[in-house]
This record gives C-alpha cells, structure tokens and sequence, in this order.
C-alpha cells in the first residue's frame, strides 16, 4: 500500500505535492523534530553531516523529503511536480530569510485567505501596514492564470510603515499570487528601490484541518535593512495576525458561496475560495452544498 493512501487527507491535490514541515534552522545537524502534516505523524532526523530523513512515526516508512529555501519538505506520495520555483531566490541582492515558523489553531486555508486580505491592514496592523483614515481598498484585477494561479494585480494601499526600511507613508502597489493551495506570493514595492518589489512567500503546512504552521519566506532587498530587521519585522506583523486568526470561526474555511458575504474587497478571497472549489480541495474546508 502506498503512503498515500494510507494519508489522513483524501485530497490527491494535496497528498501529491510538496509542503514546508520545518523550517531547518530550528532542526540543527545531529536534531530530531517532530510534526504532522495533513494529518500524518511525521519524524524529521538530521544527521550529523546535516543530511535529512523523515519517516512516518505511525509506522516507520521513510517520507519523499527534500531541502530548499532553508525549510525541510515532505510529500506524502508520489509528487505531481517539484517545489516552487523562486527566482527572486537566486538574486544576490536580496536577503533571504526564513521568518519563523509560528503555529495558528485554524484552518492552514483560512491563513491563506488572511494574507490575502487587504481591509484588515488599518485595523489589525494600525501604525504600520495601515491606519485610519486610509481604510478604503481600492478596486483591483484578479483572475485566474493560464499557470491556473490566483493573480491579484493593481493593489494598492497606503502605508505608515511598509517595509523596515521606510521613512514615512507610502501607496504600496501589491502583488498576490497563490500558486498552490497552501503557498500564496506576495510582491509589494520597496520604498527605497521603488522600481523593484520586496517579495514574501507564505508555506502554510496543514497539520491537520483545524491547525497549521505558517512558515515566511522572505526575499527583501539588502538596500537599507539587516536580514535580522526583516525577519523581526515579520514576526511582529504575523503576531498580530494570529490572535484575529484564532477566533475565526468555523475554523475550517467554507467554501460554499452563500456561507459568508463577501463585499468588494473581498475579490481575491471569492476567487481563492472558488479556485479551490473547482480543484476539489477540500481538507481545511467545508465543502459546499450541492
């Protein structure tokens, strides 16, 4: 019998593809960590060379497992097709730099849809991504990609403190992209390199439907800033975002139309939520009524 189908998540979309389950500074070379993944009991073991295994802990068998980005990542079957590609990655004027991986008690999709939420910035992030008066999210595009990616474009909101090397307010022009169903990108102007983008992508690890690890992966530009800023600066952002994630409620994210009403803000959550209807997901979800 393969891993797969002994997988706690019926999803094959899921449980054919490659998701974040450490994030490999906090697993040193000779470390054992434990986690879940969708479900599934999972053992990390690092050598002493740093060479990296993972095998199921409810019995034994070895997990396909890669190293990218600095995070350790397991796919549960067979995969479909390989970990996402970053070219930003290989720029060497970036900082690249894992944010911390933090534990959310909801529902891996609902933190998804979370970052991609815009009318949050002035209430949750007051002072720094947002702030009243400027409470207004302006229309924007989005549609569905022939790379069947989620793409929000011409976002933009003003900003006290958009980024940890900013001198002021500024109009942030945003990009979101979500390119599988627990990884969103997203792309917003550096204030001091205006005709370039900072980009911070988001590996949300299901740990089961109701719980997840969010686990940043930041590539900022090094002009003005110490990788340590940017990770800082993140972790004070997510801080906020966790508590007003917690008390969502149901905590899996309803994927039925009618379940909630969503105003024009809420595009990119419409066309999330939609998108995962259409690919069948369902784990973290409920699924609509027919």
């Amino acid at each position: 019998m393969k891993t797969a189908d002994r997988a706690a998540c019926a999803d094959p979309i899921l449980n054919e593809d490659w998701h974040v389950v450490a994030d490999l500074a906090s697993v040193p070379p000779g470390a054992r960590f434990a986690t879940k993944l969708l479900g599934v009991p999972l053992i990390l073991d690092r050598a002493p060379d740093g060479t990296l295994a993972i095998h199921r802990r409810d019995d034994g068998a070895t997990v396909v497992s890669r190293e990218r980005y600095g995070f350790a990542w397991a796919c549960l079957g067979e995969p479909r097709r390989d970990i996402l590609d970053i070219p930003e990655a290989l720029e060497t004027d970036r900082h690249l730099v894992t944010g911390g991986s933090v534990g959310v008690a909801v529902s891996g999709l609902r933190t998804v849809e979370n970052f991609l939420d815009m009318g949050h910035f002035p209430f949750v992030h007051t002072g720094w991504l947002g702030e009243e008066p400027h409470t207004e999210v302006e229309p924007y595009i989005v549609e569905i990609t022939e790379a069947d990616e989620v793409l929000a474009t011409e976002c933009r909101f003003f900003q006290p403190v958009a980024s940890p090397n900013a001198s002021g307010g500024i109009m942030v022009d945003y990009i979101y992209k979500v390119v599988r169903p627990y990884t969103v990108l997203l792309y917003k102007t550096n204030p001091l390199e205006t005709d370039r983008k900072d980009v911070i992508v988001l590996f949300v690890q299901p740990v089961d439907e109701e719980n997840c690890v969010a686990h940043p992966f930041l590539c900022y530009l090094r002009t003005g800033m110490e990788a340590a800023t940017v990770r800082w600066f993140m972790q004070l952002i997510f801080g906020q975002d966790k508590p007003i994630l917690e008390n969502q409620y149901p905590k899996r994210l309803p994927l039925d139309p009618r379940a909630e009403t969503p105003i024009r803000a809420d595009a990119s959550s419409v066309y999330y939520r939609r998108w995962l209807r259409d690919r069948n997901v369902t784990y973290g979800a409920i699924p609509a009524r027919a």
